[in-house]
């Protein structure tokens, strides 16, 4: 993307953001009007062709989101439980087509049956009571399970606000350096996938010579299946935003952006009502209790692609430029939003940091294993006899989330997709191999990523899933590199074809197209998308076999 389109972006500040007005100008039809889009590209100085780049791209932007009323999830997990047809069935009686869209995930993976209607999200038995949900009447109350094994860092709840941002005023009166030297000693690895040490982002940061920094909360939890951020933001948000408020504090940054999913409204109202509380209480603002530290939020709802999880193009959508993935290096803590040292990391690493402060860097190494420290959420779908959140220490075998944690399997599963849809294929029969940390999953051909964990019941096709992963990544690719943007929608007809007309794919070409995708794309979606193809080609290779030349 342009540096220069950054610098542009960036005169107004996050107050007066492109992308934010962008939102504005589709509340009332469900996509800004040409007329707005002309007014917003002579108020920032960019040309119209770039802000109707960024306006295509997004979902609850694009000329085809007008009219739409009520969105009917179209996640991995609804999509194994077979609860999307019936969804539609029902909505089709109280609306027209064109009145109906579709949102990826709604983080209601735990009771699925999910929909979105007037800006907030329903599940489970909601569905049954769409004339009393048209007539403003309450939704059923959302519901599950919280469990923990182990240390509980993120599930234990804290007390009154004034009292827990007690950590964060001790915080103030020790030296950045020592508080670096503490998360160093953590040994803290980001929870959105990477497992990057976050340690050595802040320094990096940290030891840039601009002035201005930004610490961005990615909290566009877009995984299918996933809903452990939202648990973190609706539940204990304060979790998260005094680990901003630290992570600020050692990197010399005063702004912190949370970029929450439009997905999750819930989430938006319940962060901003935080921050207000914390603006109540004088703990944000200029010269923070007389310690020189200025600190200030933002709030900015995303407008629906799940390439925005990915760090870079999230910072360019909070440009108000289209969400394209940019080259690295260099990398966003030497160039990040608006071209100023900014740090990204998502909603559970950052909420780690209050506890780690309190407790010290070297209790919370003692958990877990020594190269992957701390707790890890997992979210677990309907598909479990105990749906929910769990927390449990790194190294935990996965055999105890599954049948303890869990409660085992409600109905016979054949497989887990763990880690979002570029996560690991995992075969049930490869549970028992598996503990819950980084090393593991590699080692054994898979990746931990986000923990989220989509079941495939024995009676859900695995050629369908994979048709529904490569037609995913089509659908979400920024179309920066060829190998994402080609090879995800060759491989969608190729299985497609095989599906429907007896075609027959050929396993040497399908593991070209693979490797070019894994080698050759500028981020996970598209390096990402090949490992859950070759684990279901590995474990299921009898079933695969008829659409496969032999």
């Amino acid at each position: 993307m342009s540096k220069n389109l950054s610098e542009l972006s960036g005169r107004k500040g996050l107050d007066l953001n492109l992308f934010e007005q962008l939102g504005v100008a589709a509340r009332e039809t469900g996509t800004p009007d040409l007329e707005a889009q002309e007014q917003l590209s002579q108020e920032f100085l960019v040309g119209k062709s770039n802000v109707y780049g960024s306006v295509s791209f997004y979902d609850f932007l694009r000329p085809e989101n007008q009219g739409k009323k009520i969105y009917v999830c179209n996640g991995s997990s609804c999509l194994t439980a077979g609860t999307q047809d019936e969804v539609r069935a029902k909505i089709a009686r109280h609306f027209n087509p064109e009145e109906v869209g579709e949102m990826c995930c709604l983080g209601r993976c735990h009771e699925n049956r999910s929909f979105h209607y007037n800006g907030k999200n329903y599940s489970g038995q909601d569905i049954d009571n769409l004339v009393a949900i048209r007539e403003q009447q309450s939704p059923t109350v959302e519901q599950y399970k919280v469990t923990s094994s182990g240390a509980a860092i993120l599930t234990t709840p804290y007390g009154p606000v004034n009292e827990y941002y007690q950590i964060f005023k001790d915080c103030l009166q020790q030296p950045a350096t020592d508080l670096l030297a503490q998360l160093r000693d953590s040994g803290l690895r980001g929870r959105g996938g990477a497992g990057f040490s976050m340690a050595f982002k802040l320094e990096s940061c940290r030891n840039q010579k601009e002035e201005t920094r930004f610490i961005v909360c990615n909290a566009d939890e877009g995984d299918p299946g996933a809903y452990s951020d939202r648990y973190i933001m609706e539940q204990r948000p304060h979790s998260l935003l005094m680990g901003m408020m630290i992570a600020g504090y050692i990197a010399g940054a005063s702004y912190g952006v949370v970029y929450i999913r439009g997905e999750y409204p819930e989430s938006v109202q319940i962060i901003t009502e935080a921050i207000a509380d914390l603006e109540s209480q004088n703990l944000l603002g200029q010269n923070i209790l007389g310690s020189g530290f200025d600190y200030h939020f933002k709030v900015i709802k995303a407008q629906g692609a799940y390439i925005c999880g990915e760090e870079t193009a999230l910072l360019s959508s909070i440009e108000g430029q289209r969400p394209e993935v940019r080259v690295r290096p260099p990398y966003p803590t030497q160039y990040g939003l608006f071209n100023k040292p900014t740090v990204v990391n998502n909603v559970e690493t950052l909420a780690n940091l209050p506890w780690i402060m309190k407790h010290g860097g070297k209790a919370y190494a003692a958990i877990g294993t020594p190269k992957s420290t701390g707790t890890k959420l997992i979210s677990l779908d309907s598909y479990f006899n105990t749906p929910g959140i769990c927390e449990v220490d790194m190294g935990t075998p996965l055999n105890d989330v599954v049948y303890g944690l869990g409660g085992g399997f409600r109905s016979p599963v054949k497989a887990m997709h763990i880690g979002g849809p570029l996560g690991g294929l995992v075969p049930v029969s490869a549970i028992e191999k598996l503990t819950v940390d980084f090393d593991s999953f590699a080692r054994e051909g898979f990746l931990l990523g986000h923990a989220s964990v989509v079941c495939l019941p024995e009676d859900y096709p695995i050629i369908a899933y994979i048709e529904h992963l490569f037609r995913f990544t089509a659908h979400e690719s920024c179309g920066k590199c060829f190998p994402c943007r080609l090879g995800s929608t060759r491989g969608y007809e190729l299985v497609e074809k095989a599906q429907n007309s007896g075609y027959k794919i050929d396993k040497a070409l399908m593991q070209d197209l693979l490797e070019t995708m894994e080698a050759g794309s500028l981020c996970a979606l598209g390096g990402g998308l090949p490992l859950p193809v070759k684990n279901a080609m590995k474990y299921f290779e009898s079933e695969l076999a008829p659409y496969f030349k032999s």
